[in-house]
Protein backbone atom coordinates (compact mmCIF):
# COMPACT_ATOMS: atom_id res chain seq x y z
CA UNK A 1 0.00 0.00 0.00
CA UNK A 2 1.15 3.74 -0.77
CA UNK A 3 1.79 5.87 2.01
CA UNK A 4 1.09 9.36 2.15
CA UNK A 5 3.61 11.59 3.59
CA UNK A 6 0.82 14.66 4.21
CA UNK A 7 -2.44 15.53 3.73
CA UNK A 8 -2.69 19.25 2.23
CA UNK A 9 -6.27 19.82 1.50
CA UNK A 10 -5.31 23.89 1.40
CA UNK A 11 -1.78 25.12 1.84
CA UNK A 12 -1.84 28.40 3.75
CA UNK A 13 1.68 29.53 3.07
CA UNK A 14 1.15 32.91 3.24
CA UNK A 15 -0.77 32.57 6.92
CA UNK A 16 1.01 31.45 9.93
CA UNK A 17 -0.83 28.78 11.62
CA UNK A 18 -1.87 28.84 15.06
CA UNK A 19 -1.76 26.57 17.90
CA UNK A 20 -5.23 25.54 19.59
CA UNK A 21 -3.64 27.66 23.20
CA UNK A 22 -2.60 30.66 21.09
CA UNK A 23 -5.96 31.39 19.78
CA UNK A 24 -8.00 29.97 22.16
CA UNK A 25 -12.02 29.64 21.63
CA UNK A 26 -12.74 29.68 17.71
CA UNK A 27 -15.73 31.82 17.53
CA UNK A 28 -16.02 32.37 21.48
CA UNK A 29 -18.93 29.63 22.13
CA UNK A 30 -17.49 26.44 23.23
CA UNK A 31 -18.64 26.86 26.75
CA UNK A 32 -22.29 27.36 25.40
CA UNK A 33 -22.30 24.95 22.77
CA UNK A 34 -21.72 22.15 25.17
CA UNK A 35 -25.37 22.94 26.98
CA UNK A 36 -27.03 21.74 23.47
CA UNK A 37 -24.47 19.44 21.22
CA UNK A 38 -22.22 17.24 23.74
CA UNK A 39 -19.01 15.88 22.03
CA UNK A 40 -18.49 11.69 23.39
CA UNK A 41 -15.41 10.32 22.30
CA UNK A 42 -15.69 6.82 21.04
CA UNK A 43 -12.68 4.41 22.29
CA UNK A 44 -10.32 3.10 19.69
CA UNK A 45 -8.21 0.20 21.36
CA UNK A 46 -4.76 0.19 21.36
CA UNK A 47 -2.99 -0.93 18.28
CA UNK A 48 -5.61 0.14 16.00
CA UNK A 49 -5.38 3.88 14.23
CA UNK A 50 -8.02 4.68 12.41
CA UNK A 51 -8.27 7.78 9.93
CA UNK A 52 -11.74 7.84 9.23
CA UNK A 53 -11.92 8.68 5.95
CA UNK A 54 -15.28 7.72 4.64
CA UNK A 55 -18.23 6.20 6.57
CA UNK A 56 -21.18 4.45 5.58
CA UNK A 57 -24.41 2.99 7.87
CA UNK A 58 -24.85 -1.31 7.20
CA UNK A 59 -28.36 -2.83 7.07
CA UNK A 60 -27.84 -3.88 10.37
CA UNK A 61 -27.26 -0.61 12.14
CA UNK A 62 -23.46 -0.97 12.20
CA UNK A 63 -21.01 1.68 10.56
CA UNK A 64 -18.53 0.86 8.41
CA UNK A 65 -15.45 2.99 8.37
CA UNK A 66 -12.75 3.28 5.59
CA UNK A 67 -9.40 5.04 6.39
CA UNK A 68 -6.41 6.62 4.99
CA UNK A 69 -4.23 3.97 6.01
CA UNK A 70 -6.78 1.56 3.42
CA UNK A 71 -8.57 -0.47 6.19
CA UNK A 72 -11.95 -0.66 6.20
CA UNK A 73 -13.38 -1.39 10.20
CA UNK A 74 -16.87 -2.91 10.92
CA UNK A 75 -18.00 -1.42 13.77
CA UNK A 76 -20.91 -1.86 16.38
CA UNK A 77 -21.91 0.10 19.48
CA UNK A 78 -20.87 3.30 18.25
CA UNK A 79 -24.50 4.97 19.46
CA UNK A 80 -24.56 3.86 22.83
CA UNK A 81 -24.65 5.89 26.49
CA UNK A 82 -21.51 5.10 27.04
CA UNK A 83 -19.40 3.67 23.80
CA UNK A 84 -17.22 0.58 24.05
CA UNK A 85 -17.32 -0.23 20.49
CA UNK A 86 -16.41 -3.03 18.85
CA UNK A 87 -14.35 -2.98 15.62
CA UNK A 88 -13.64 -6.20 13.03
CA UNK A 89 -11.03 -5.63 9.98
CA UNK A 90 -13.06 -6.31 7.18
CA UNK A 91 -10.58 -5.74 4.29
CA UNK A 92 -6.77 -4.06 4.35
CA UNK A 93 -4.58 -3.52 1.68
CA UNK A 94 -6.12 -0.10 0.09
CA UNK A 95 -5.03 3.66 -0.60
CA UNK A 96 -6.61 6.37 1.10
CA UNK A 97 -9.73 5.89 1.57
CA UNK A 98 -12.05 9.19 0.55
CA UNK A 99 -15.49 7.43 -0.45
CA UNK A 100 -17.88 4.26 0.67
CA UNK A 101 -20.82 3.36 -0.15
CA UNK A 102 -22.83 0.04 0.64
CA UNK A 103 -25.62 -1.76 -1.68
CA UNK A 104 -26.96 -5.26 -2.47
CA UNK A 105 -23.95 -6.74 0.39
CA UNK A 106 -21.15 -5.10 -1.29
CA UNK A 107 -18.82 -2.35 -0.44
CA UNK A 108 -17.77 0.24 -2.47
CA UNK A 109 -14.73 2.39 -1.95
CA UNK A 110 -13.14 5.35 -3.74
CA UNK A 111 -9.79 4.89 -3.46
CA UNK A 112 -6.75 7.02 -4.98
CA UNK A 113 -6.38 4.94 -7.94
CA UNK A 114 -9.89 3.41 -8.49
CA UNK A 115 -13.37 2.43 -7.47
CA UNK A 116 -13.19 -0.88 -5.93
CA UNK A 117 -16.53 -3.52 -4.96
CA UNK A 118 -15.55 -5.38 -2.16
CA UNK A 119 -17.34 -8.74 -0.63
CA UNK A 120 -17.22 -11.08 1.79
CA UNK A 121 -18.03 -14.45 -0.84
CA UNK A 122 -17.86 -17.46 2.15
CA UNK A 123 -19.40 -15.41 4.65
CA UNK A 124 -16.24 -15.43 6.96
CA UNK A 125 -16.96 -11.72 8.02
CA UNK A 126 -13.58 -10.71 5.97
CA UNK A 127 -13.12 -9.93 2.20
CA UNK A 128 -12.13 -11.98 -0.20
CA UNK A 129 -13.28 -10.54 -3.34
CA UNK A 130 -12.09 -7.36 -4.46
CA UNK A 131 -13.19 -6.01 -8.51
CA UNK A 132 -12.02 -3.01 -10.00
CA UNK A 133 -15.36 -1.30 -11.25
CA UNK A 134 -13.81 2.02 -12.22
CA UNK A 135 -10.18 2.91 -12.78
CA UNK A 136 -10.37 5.37 -15.56
CA UNK A 137 -8.49 8.03 -14.06
CA UNK A 138 -4.59 8.37 -13.48
CA UNK A 139 -2.97 8.06 -10.10
CA UNK A 140 0.77 8.87 -10.01
CA UNK A 141 1.36 11.34 -6.72
CA UNK A 142 0.91 11.23 -3.21
CA UNK A 143 -1.52 14.48 -3.49
CA UNK A 144 -3.63 12.81 -6.12
CA UNK A 145 -6.82 12.07 -3.44
CA UNK A 146 -10.49 10.49 -5.15
CA UNK A 147 -13.17 11.36 -3.35
CA UNK A 148 -16.21 9.24 -3.53
CA UNK A 149 -19.84 9.89 -3.20
CA UNK A 150 -22.75 7.44 -1.97
CA UNK A 151 -25.53 5.73 -4.76
CA UNK A 152 -27.38 8.19 -6.34
CA UNK A 153 -31.45 6.92 -7.26
CA UNK A 154 -30.30 6.01 -10.68
CA UNK A 155 -27.57 3.72 -9.12
CA UNK A 156 -24.61 6.08 -9.65
CA UNK A 157 -21.38 7.08 -8.36
CA UNK A 158 -19.37 10.19 -8.44
CA UNK A 159 -15.77 10.33 -7.85
CA UNK A 160 -14.03 13.79 -7.31
CA UNK A 161 -10.18 13.88 -8.66
CA UNK A 162 -7.73 16.13 -6.90
CA UNK A 163 -4.69 18.23 -8.98
CA UNK A 164 -1.30 16.18 -9.44
CA UNK A 165 0.67 17.86 -6.29
CA UNK A 166 -2.87 20.43 -6.00
CA UNK A 167 -1.04 22.63 -9.12
CA UNK A 168 -1.11 20.57 -11.99
CA UNK A 169 -2.85 17.56 -13.85
CA UNK A 170 -0.10 15.37 -15.14
CA UNK A 171 -2.38 12.09 -14.28
CA UNK A 172 -5.72 11.46 -16.56
CA UNK A 173 -8.46 13.49 -15.66
CA UNK A 174 -6.97 14.98 -12.21
CA UNK A 175 -9.47 17.76 -11.56
CA UNK A 176 -12.08 16.12 -12.94
CA UNK A 177 -15.41 14.52 -12.04
CA UNK A 178 -16.48 11.20 -13.22
CA UNK A 179 -19.71 9.46 -13.17
CA UNK A 180 -19.57 5.64 -12.70
CA UNK A 181 -22.80 4.09 -13.68
CA UNK A 182 -24.12 0.90 -12.47
CA UNK A 183 -22.74 -0.95 -15.80
CA UNK A 184 -19.09 0.67 -14.76
CA UNK A 185 -19.04 2.51 -17.34
CA UNK A 186 -17.19 6.00 -16.42
CA UNK A 187 -18.05 9.07 -17.58
CA UNK A 188 -16.53 12.86 -17.57
CA UNK A 189 -19.29 15.24 -16.42
CA UNK A 190 -17.17 18.22 -14.87
CA UNK A 191 -13.11 19.39 -14.95
CA UNK A 192 -11.81 22.56 -13.45
CA UNK A 193 -11.50 21.13 -9.66
CA UNK A 194 -8.56 21.87 -7.69
CA UNK A 195 -8.37 19.79 -4.21
CA UNK A 196 -11.59 18.41 -3.47
CA UNK A 197 -12.63 17.61 0.24
CA UNK A 198 -15.89 15.95 -0.57
CA UNK A 199 -18.73 14.92 -2.90
CA UNK A 200 -22.09 13.99 -2.34
CA UNK A 201 -26.08 15.38 -2.74
CA UNK A 202 -27.29 18.30 -0.74
CA UNK A 203 -30.51 18.86 1.07
CA UNK A 204 -32.25 19.19 -2.63
CA UNK A 205 -31.08 15.90 -3.97
CA UNK A 206 -28.37 17.62 -6.49
CA UNK A 207 -24.74 16.69 -7.07
CA UNK A 208 -22.03 19.11 -4.79
CA UNK A 209 -18.54 19.23 -3.76
CA UNK A 210 -16.03 20.46 -1.50
CA UNK A 211 -13.72 22.84 -2.97
CA UNK A 212 -10.36 24.25 -1.26
CA UNK A 213 -8.90 27.54 -0.90
CA UNK A 214 -5.96 27.81 -3.80
CA UNK A 215 -5.05 28.74 -7.25
CA UNK A 216 -8.62 30.35 -8.44
CA UNK A 217 -10.40 29.74 -5.57
CA UNK A 218 -9.74 32.35 -2.97
CA UNK A 219 -11.74 30.81 -0.22
CA UNK A 220 -13.15 27.34 0.37
CA UNK A 221 -16.51 26.74 -0.92
CA UNK A 222 -19.19 24.81 -1.62
CA UNK A 223 -20.01 24.00 -5.38
CA UNK A 224 -23.06 22.49 -7.27
CA UNK A 225 -21.32 20.05 -9.81
CA UNK A 226 -22.72 20.49 -12.70
CA UNK A 227 -22.73 17.96 -15.78
CA UNK A 228 -20.86 19.53 -18.65
CA UNK A 229 -19.74 22.38 -15.93
CA UNK A 230 -16.29 24.34 -15.39
CA UNK A 231 -15.80 24.20 -11.89
CA UNK A 232 -13.24 27.22 -12.28
CA UNK A 233 -9.42 25.73 -12.59
CA UNK A 234 -8.33 26.06 -16.03
CA UNK A 235 -5.28 23.21 -15.84
CA UNK A 236 -7.03 20.55 -16.10
CA UNK A 237 -8.18 21.22 -19.86
CA UNK A 238 -5.40 19.31 -21.22
CA UNK A 239 -8.33 16.37 -20.96
CA UNK A 240 -11.22 17.06 -23.01
CA UNK A 241 -9.85 15.50 -25.94
CA UNK A 242 -9.67 12.18 -23.63
CA UNK A 243 -14.13 13.17 -22.66
CA UNK A 244 -15.79 13.86 -26.14
CA UNK A 245 -19.05 14.05 -24.68
CA UNK A 246 -18.05 17.32 -22.89
CA UNK A 247 -17.02 19.00 -26.24
CA UNK A 248 -14.51 21.85 -26.28
CA UNK A 249 -12.79 23.19 -23.22
CA UNK A 250 -14.23 26.27 -22.51
CA UNK A 251 -12.41 29.75 -22.67
CA UNK A 252 -10.46 30.09 -20.85
CA UNK A 253 -10.76 32.70 -18.19
CA UNK A 254 -9.16 35.56 -16.83
CA UNK A 255 -7.12 36.27 -14.04
CA UNK A 256 -7.73 38.89 -11.94
CA UNK A 257 -11.07 39.86 -12.47
CA UNK A 258 -14.90 38.75 -10.40
CA UNK A 259 -16.22 35.45 -10.82
CA UNK A 260 -19.82 37.33 -11.33
CA UNK A 261 -18.02 38.85 -14.86
CA UNK A 262 -15.97 35.67 -15.77
CA UNK A 263 -18.73 33.29 -15.71
CA UNK A 264 -20.39 35.94 -18.42
CA UNK A 265 -17.45 35.58 -20.70
CA UNK A 266 -17.04 31.73 -19.86
CA UNK A 267 -20.67 29.83 -20.41
CA UNK A 268 -19.59 26.54 -18.45
CA UNK A 269 -18.16 28.14 -15.84
CA UNK A 270 -20.17 27.38 -12.64
CA UNK A 271 -20.04 30.06 -9.46
CA UNK A 272 -19.64 29.15 -5.91
CA UNK A 273 -22.67 28.50 -4.11
CA UNK A 274 -21.41 28.85 -0.75
CA UNK A 275 -17.92 30.49 -0.08
CA UNK A 276 -16.35 29.37 3.44
CA UNK A 277 -15.10 33.36 4.52
CA UNK A 278 -11.40 32.36 5.63
CA UNK A 279 -10.18 31.99 8.87
CA UNK A 280 -13.59 32.94 9.88
CA UNK A 281 -15.32 29.96 8.81
CA UNK A 282 -12.97 27.11 8.15
CA UNK A 283 -9.29 26.80 6.53
CA UNK A 284 -9.86 23.40 4.56
CA UNK A 285 -13.14 22.46 4.53
CA UNK A 286 -14.05 18.75 4.40
CA UNK A 287 -16.64 15.53 4.38
CA UNK A 288 -20.55 16.73 4.67
CA UNK A 289 -23.80 14.85 4.83
CA UNK A 290 -27.37 16.04 5.53
CA UNK A 291 -29.40 15.62 8.37
CA UNK A 292 -32.23 13.27 7.48
CA UNK A 293 -32.55 12.53 11.27
CA UNK A 294 -36.17 13.51 11.72
CA UNK A 295 -35.81 15.89 14.57
CA UNK A 296 -33.29 13.86 16.63
CA UNK A 297 -30.83 15.65 16.16
CA UNK A 298 -32.47 19.16 17.10
CA UNK A 299 -33.84 22.11 14.91
CA UNK A 300 -31.49 21.65 11.73
CA UNK A 301 -33.52 18.73 9.65
CA UNK A 302 -32.29 18.87 6.02
CA UNK A 303 -29.55 20.75 6.33
CA UNK A 304 -25.65 20.02 5.10
CA UNK A 305 -23.42 19.87 7.99
CA UNK A 306 -19.69 20.25 7.20
CA UNK A 307 -16.60 19.53 8.53
CA UNK A 308 -12.89 21.39 8.81
CA UNK A 309 -9.71 19.70 8.77
CA UNK A 310 -7.11 22.64 10.08
CA UNK A 311 -10.02 23.87 12.91
CA UNK A 312 -11.63 21.30 14.07
CA UNK A 313 -14.84 22.25 14.07
CA UNK A 314 -18.37 21.62 12.54
CA UNK A 315 -20.15 23.91 10.31
CA UNK A 316 -24.17 24.14 9.25
CA UNK A 317 -24.83 25.07 5.39
CA UNK A 318 -28.29 25.43 3.17
CA UNK A 319 -28.89 26.24 -0.16
CA UNK A 320 -31.41 27.14 -2.53
CA UNK A 321 -31.72 27.53 -6.53
CA UNK A 322 -32.49 30.84 -7.69
CA UNK A 323 -33.33 31.23 -11.46
CA UNK A 324 -32.01 28.27 -12.14
CA UNK A 325 -28.38 29.03 -10.16
CA UNK A 326 -27.45 27.28 -6.73
CA UNK A 327 -26.26 29.72 -4.16
CA UNK A 328 -27.15 29.79 -0.03
CA UNK A 329 -25.36 30.37 3.40
CA UNK A 330 -23.23 28.98 6.08
CA UNK A 331 -23.39 29.21 9.48
CA UNK A 332 -20.89 28.62 12.86
CA UNK A 333 -22.26 25.26 14.77
CA UNK A 334 -19.37 23.52 17.11
CA UNK A 335 -16.04 23.58 17.87
CA UNK A 336 -13.66 21.44 20.20
CA UNK A 337 -12.99 18.63 18.45
CA UNK A 338 -10.00 16.21 19.50
CA UNK A 339 -8.56 16.24 15.67
CA UNK A 340 -8.60 17.19 11.94
CA UNK A 341 -12.06 16.29 10.64
CA UNK A 342 -12.39 14.35 7.23
CA UNK A 343 -15.65 13.43 7.60
CA UNK A 344 -18.94 13.03 9.10
CA UNK A 345 -21.98 10.91 9.19
CA UNK A 346 -25.15 10.33 11.01
CA UNK A 347 -25.65 7.21 13.02
CA UNK A 348 -28.60 5.45 12.97
CA UNK A 349 -30.17 7.29 16.59
CA UNK A 350 -29.53 10.66 15.02
CA UNK A 351 -25.87 11.48 16.28
CA UNK A 352 -23.57 12.63 14.17
CA UNK A 353 -20.38 10.96 13.63
CA UNK A 354 -16.44 12.69 12.80
CA UNK A 355 -13.50 11.25 12.50
CA UNK A 356 -10.10 12.29 11.08
CA UNK A 357 -6.01 12.87 11.92
CA UNK A 358 -3.65 15.25 12.24
CA UNK A 359 -1.23 13.72 9.83
CA UNK A 360 0.38 16.11 7.03
CA UNK A 361 -0.84 19.65 8.20
CA UNK A 362 -1.10 21.30 11.60
CA UNK A 363 -4.84 21.36 13.28
CA UNK A 364 -6.33 22.73 16.32
CA UNK A 365 -7.23 19.25 17.86
CA UNK A 366 -4.33 17.83 18.95
CA UNK A 367 -4.98 14.12 18.81
CA UNK A 368 -3.22 11.80 15.52
CA UNK A 369 -6.58 10.97 14.93
CA UNK A 370 -9.81 10.32 16.89
CA UNK A 371 -13.58 9.56 16.54
CA UNK A 372 -16.16 11.55 18.47
CA UNK A 373 -19.86 11.34 18.30
CA UNK A 374 -21.52 14.40 18.77
CA UNK A 375 -25.69 14.11 20.41
CA UNK A 376 -28.19 16.88 20.64
CA UNK A 377 -28.89 17.39 24.47
CA UNK A 378 -32.61 18.13 23.75
CA UNK A 379 -32.03 22.04 24.60
CA UNK A 380 -32.88 24.15 21.65
CA UNK A 381 -30.47 26.82 20.98
CA UNK A 382 -31.40 30.43 19.99
CA UNK A 383 -29.73 30.21 16.29
CA UNK A 384 -30.01 31.90 13.11
CA UNK A 385 -32.06 28.72 11.39
CA UNK A 386 -31.07 29.47 7.74
CA UNK A 387 -30.80 32.61 5.26
CA UNK A 388 -32.73 32.63 2.24
CA UNK A 389 -32.96 35.51 -0.76
CA UNK A 390 -35.74 37.82 -1.16
CA UNK A 391 -36.42 40.02 -4.57
CA UNK A 392 -35.98 43.07 -1.85
CA UNK A 393 -33.26 41.54 0.80
CA UNK A 394 -33.39 38.65 3.07
CA UNK A 395 -35.52 36.28 4.78
CA UNK A 396 -33.68 35.93 8.43
CA UNK A 397 -35.35 32.28 10.14
CA UNK A 398 -34.59 31.42 13.70
CA UNK A 399 -34.94 28.33 15.90
CA UNK A 400 -37.24 30.42 18.89
CA UNK A 401 -39.40 33.24 18.11
CA UNK A 402 -36.97 36.42 18.67
CA UNK A 403 -38.20 39.22 21.08
CA UNK A 404 -40.39 41.58 18.75
CA UNK A 405 -39.66 44.63 20.07
CA UNK A 406 -36.27 44.27 19.20
CA UNK A 407 -36.38 42.59 16.02
CA UNK A 408 -38.33 45.14 14.16
CA UNK A 409 -35.45 47.55 14.89
CA UNK A 410 -33.82 47.92 11.33
CA UNK A 411 -30.38 49.31 13.26
CA UNK A 412 -30.15 45.74 15.21
CA UNK A 413 -29.21 44.46 11.92
CA UNK A 414 -25.66 44.87 10.56
CA UNK A 415 -24.49 44.03 7.20
CA UNK A 416 -21.21 43.82 5.26
CA UNK A 417 -20.54 42.65 1.70
CA UNK A 418 -17.52 41.43 0.13
CA UNK A 419 -16.32 39.71 -2.95
CA UNK A 420 -13.07 37.62 -3.67
CA UNK A 421 -10.60 38.64 -7.16
CA UNK A 422 -10.89 35.69 -9.32
CA UNK A 423 -7.32 35.01 -9.88
CA UNK A 424 -4.45 31.81 -10.57
CA UNK A 425 -2.75 33.56 -7.62
CA UNK A 426 -3.03 31.12 -4.49
CA UNK A 427 -5.72 32.32 -2.16
CA UNK A 428 -6.47 35.82 -2.15
CA UNK A 429 -8.19 39.15 0.06
CA UNK A 430 -11.52 40.33 0.14
CA UNK A 431 -12.50 43.13 -2.06
CA UNK A 432 -14.85 45.74 -2.94
CA UNK A 433 -16.71 45.60 0.38
CA UNK A 434 -19.54 47.28 1.44
CA UNK A 435 -21.87 48.05 4.42
CA UNK A 436 -25.51 48.15 3.62
CA UNK A 437 -27.74 49.74 5.62
CA UNK A 438 -31.27 47.62 6.28
CA UNK A 439 -34.04 49.92 5.36
CA UNK A 440 -36.91 48.24 6.84
CA UNK A 441 -38.09 45.07 8.85
CA UNK A 442 -40.96 42.64 8.82
CA UNK A 443 -41.09 40.49 11.70
CA UNK A 444 -43.57 37.33 11.41
CA UNK A 445 -46.51 36.41 13.67
CA UNK A 446 -44.98 33.64 15.32
CA UNK A 447 -41.41 35.79 16.01
CA UNK A 448 -39.74 32.95 13.78
CA UNK A 449 -38.74 35.13 10.93
CA UNK A 450 -37.91 38.43 10.09
CA UNK A 451 -37.58 39.74 6.46
CA UNK A 452 -35.53 42.67 5.77
CA UNK A 453 -35.10 45.37 2.92
CA UNK A 454 -31.97 46.39 1.77
CA UNK A 455 -31.36 49.16 -0.56
CA UNK A 456 -29.14 47.33 -3.56
CA UNK A 457 -28.29 43.18 -3.34
CA UNK A 458 -25.18 42.78 -5.45
CA UNK A 459 -24.11 39.42 -7.33
CA UNK A 460 -21.32 38.13 -6.41
CA UNK A 461 -21.03 39.37 -3.44
CA UNK A 462 -21.00 37.20 0.04
CA UNK A 463 -23.18 38.72 2.73
CA UNK A 464 -21.51 38.66 6.15
CA UNK A 465 -24.88 38.93 8.94
CA UNK A 466 -24.17 40.30 12.38
CA UNK A 467 -27.15 39.82 14.47
CA UNK A 468 -25.45 39.90 17.77
CA UNK A 469 -28.09 42.82 19.32
CA UNK A 470 -30.78 40.13 18.85
CA UNK A 471 -32.45 37.94 21.66
CA UNK A 472 -35.17 35.53 21.95
CA UNK A 473 -38.43 36.02 23.41
CA UNK A 474 -37.25 35.20 26.57
CA UNK A 475 -33.51 37.28 26.39
CA UNK A 476 -31.91 34.99 24.77
CA UNK A 477 -28.63 35.98 23.21
CA UNK A 478 -27.98 34.08 19.95
CA UNK A 479 -25.53 31.21 20.15
CA UNK A 480 -23.68 32.11 16.69
CA UNK A 481 -24.43 36.00 16.05
CA UNK A 482 -22.46 35.63 12.35
CA UNK A 483 -23.72 33.75 9.09
CA UNK A 484 -23.05 34.36 5.57
CA UNK A 485 -24.75 34.11 2.34
CA UNK A 486 -23.52 33.64 -1.43
CA UNK A 487 -25.38 36.00 -3.51
CA UNK A 488 -25.07 34.37 -7.35
CA UNK A 489 -28.79 35.71 -8.72
CA UNK A 490 -31.27 37.66 -7.30
CA UNK A 491 -35.22 36.55 -7.40
CA UNK A 492 -38.08 38.70 -9.29
CA UNK A 493 -40.22 40.26 -7.95
CA UNK A 494 -43.68 38.66 -6.56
Amino acid sequence: MKSCARLVFCLYFFVPFARAEEVGEWWGTAEREREYYRITEIPIPSPLVIEAGAFATLPDGRIAIGTRRGDLFLCSGIDNRKPSPKFELFATGLDEIFGLAFRDGAFYVTQSCELTRITDQNGDGRADKFETVSDGWGYANYHEYAFGSKFDPQGNLFVALGLSNSYHSRALFRGWAMKITPQGKTIPIASGLRSPGGIGHNEHGALFYIESQGPWNSSCSLKFLKEGGFMGHPISFNWYEYAPSMGKAPVEPESGGRIVTEKKKVKELVPYAVVFPYIRMGRSISGFVVNRTKGRFGPFEDQIFIGDYTQSIVMRATTEKVNGVWQGACYPFREGFSTGILNLQFTPEGNLLSGGTNRGWPVRGGKPFALERMDWTGRTPFEIERLSITPEGFSIKFTKPVDADKAKNASQYKLATFTHIYHGGYGGPEVDQTTPSVKAVKVSADGLEARITVPEIKPGHVYEFDLGTLVDAKGETLLHRRAYYTVNEIPAGG
